[in-house]
């Protein structure tokens, strides 16, 4: 799935299960790998990390579609200035948010990066900035609806085990 507009790009995709053998448990048979490339005005990384379950990639999805739709609110900095994704996962190596909507129909979308997703230049030893560090990519709702259709095949040879 491909995210992007003028200024950044977000490429995230499933390239497989953590574990290629079924071991009986919930969680570690249904981990996915997700690999990512991003572009930002500061630089270029790509990365790979077992952080979504089956169920948590097929609520990707839904909220692009949902955001496309109109009914996620746009959240904004929390008192302390704190970012809190919409939709986050056990793992908070990826995560969105919905940073602003304009009359035009566009939403900016922020991919929270953080852990191994996060640029090298971000990553702390402690893990205190989880989901602060953000790509912003406006899309309108044509691209929100490719977009969580591309995720969707991308997911399909991934079903729960």
């Amino acid at each position: 799935m491909l995210l992007k507009d003028l200024s950044a790009s977000v490429d995230l995709r499933p390239v497989g299960y953590q574990f290629a053998t079924v071991r009986g448990d919930s969680y570690d048979d249904n981990w996915l790998v997700i690999a990512g490339t991003v572009t930002t005005p500061e630089g270029r990384w790509s990365f790979a990390a077992p952080c979504l379950l089956t169920d948590e990639a097929r609520r990707v999805s839904a909220w692009l579609r949902a955001v496309a739709a109109g009914t996620v609110d746009v959240t904004g900095p929390d008192a302390e200035g704190e970012l809190s994704p919409d939709a986050c996962f056990i793992e908070p190596v990826v995560a969105f948010s919905l940073a602003d909507r304009s009359e035009n129909g566009t939403a900016v979308l922020r991919v929270h990066l953080s852990l191994e997703a996060a640029p090298q230049w971000e990553r702390g030893d402690d893990g205190a900035d989880v989901h602060q560090y953000v790509v912003e990519v406006g899309l309108d709702a044509a691209a929100l609806l490719h977009a969580a259709d591309e995720w969707d095949l991308s997911l399909a040879p991934f079903p729960p085990r």
